[in-house]
């Protein structure tokens, strides 16, 4: 998956906007105001920090070596995937993963705004 195919990806999720608060060369990628995925687009290799539920992430980590404890995050929450050195669909479901938790914990009615009950 290549720069542009993850943000795009990031952005077609219902209510996901793009913020860059660390500066221009990290997009930030939120719903309600909540993050749910993090990526300097234009570094090399392509990495994504991806909110997962904790007992998922240690098995995720032990399983692929693209995938550590997430840098500058809370380790228990949060995991680096290095993009490039996972399937497509791999990485298209660890996003979706990250989104659907960060919804989860929002309130019910911003959720049933999303179309997310």
């Amino acid at each position: 998956m290549k720069a542009q195919q993850l943000r795009a990806f990031c952005l077609d999720f219902n209510g996901a906007t793009e913020e860059f608060p660390f500066g221009p060369e990290t997009s930030v990628f939120k719903v309600a105001g909540k993050m749910f995925a993090l990526a300097a687009l234009d570094a090399r290799p392509l990495t994504a920090n991806l909110k997962c539920e904790p007992e998922n992430a240690v098995r995720l980590r032990e399983e692929y070596p693209a995938i550590t404890p997430g840098y500058h995050m809370n380790k228990r929450h949060w995991n680096t995937v290095v993009v490039g050195e996972l399937p497509d669909r791999m990485v298209r479901e660890l996003v979706e993963d990250s989104y659907d938790l960060v919804v989860a914990g929002l309130p019910k009615a911003e959720r049933l705004r999303l179309d997310r009950p």
